[in-house]
């Protein structure tokens, strides 16, 4: 659920994929928040987590797996028709589930979009929009987790709410910094993408057609989502209602769109373990539903690897079609 960042995203637009000192950053801290959590908490609750997963909770975590990644790819079809991009249902689904897989087992989180955004861009012969396009899905998304988790946590009376209340200033001017110091960094690289995304924003999120199918789908796969992390905390051995267990899964699905992560692990543990503590629950049951989680949502995206295998793996250079080579800057 990692956001593109902007300087991946100008990074893409202009050509190969770079590697930045900031990309390397954050994967030395979700790296170092991982290592935290287990050293304080124990590897007794990775070991449970892993132990957990029993084989009716992978199939179910396949099956809500194929809810989400036909809502994502739907959004996808819709954001990139918005831009005019021809994109077709059943092809988005493959890509999506390829895309996911990607994600899980690479450690920056984003290279699997990165590359759908590309592959996409250059079948379509426009490498620019086909990168617009997975950016502003996948942003859309974010954006409706974001928003709706906070109604959650400020709604319903749970031990998080408190938390909430008195770190969310904070994180929020904390968050504030940390974007405009990269923005400072590299601005000369996403000031163009920046402004295209904005157009794109009016022309196939916002419009009367597109924001209701937008929202809805996204709503779907974030329902799906936390539909994963109760599977992880029942399989567990959690046994609270679902009042009391949305709010305390709200916070690790907030988390899980930082772009501070190694293949998805990072403050999603953390943030698991915390809430789980401040309900009472044990932070080690927090973290165990955590590493479920991860092993579930793995397991999800397994189709994405016989998608990888039929389709192929990433490759940043290709053609957008038979005989039709394609530069680095999209053009023909």
């Amino acid at each position: 659920m990692t956001v593109l960042a902007p300087h991946t995203v100008a990074a893409v637009s202009s050509g190969p994929v770079r590697r930045f000192p900031v990309r390397a950053l954050q994967l030395l801290a979700g790296a170092a928040v991982v290592v935290a959590v287990a050293l304080r908490l124990g590897t007794g609750a990775v070991l449970d987590g892993v132990r957990a997963v029993s084989p009716g909770a992978l199939v179910v975590a396949l099956s809500i797996g194929a809810v989400t990644t036909a809502a994502s790819a739907a959004r996808w079809c819709v954001v990139a028709r918005g831009l005019g991009l021809r994109i077709g249902f059943g092809p988005a689904v493959g890509d999506c589930y390829r895309a996911q897989f990607l994600n899980s087992v690479l450690p920056a989180g984003v290279l699997g979009d990165v590359h759908r955004a590309v592959d996409h861009g250059r079948r379509a012969g426009d490498l620019g929009r086909g990168v617009r396009a997975v950016v502003l899905e996948r942003v859309a998304g974010q954006v409706v987790v974001v928003v709706a988790g906070t109604v959650v946590l400020l709604a319903i009376p749970s031990p998080v709410r408190g938390l909430v209340a008195g770190f969310g200033p904070v994180a929020l001017v904390a968050a504030g910094v940390v974007v405009g110091l990269v923005g400072i960094a590299v601005l000369p690289r996403v000031r163009r993408g920046l402004a295209g995304l904005v157009a794109g924003t009016r022309e196939a999120v916002l419009t009367r057609r597109s924001a209701p199918a937008v929202l809805g789908l996204s709503v779907v796969a974030m329902a799906g989502h936390l539909g994963l992390l109760a599977v992880a905390a029942i399989a567990v051995g959690v046994r609270v209602g679902p009042v009391e267990l949305v709010p305390l899964l709200v916070l690790p699905l907030l988390a899980m769109g930082l772009p501070l992560n190694v293949g998805g692990w990072g403050p999603r543990e953390a943030t698991t373990a915390v809430s789980f503590g401040v309900a009472g629950l044990g932070a080690q049951t927090g973290l165990a539903t955590a590493v479920a989680f991860g092993v579930l949502a793995l397991v999800s995206t397994l189709p994405g690897l016989g998608v990888l295998l039929l389709r192929g793996g990433p490759a940043i250079r290709g053609r957008s079609g038979p005989g039709r080579e394609v530069s680095s800057d999209g053009r023909r």
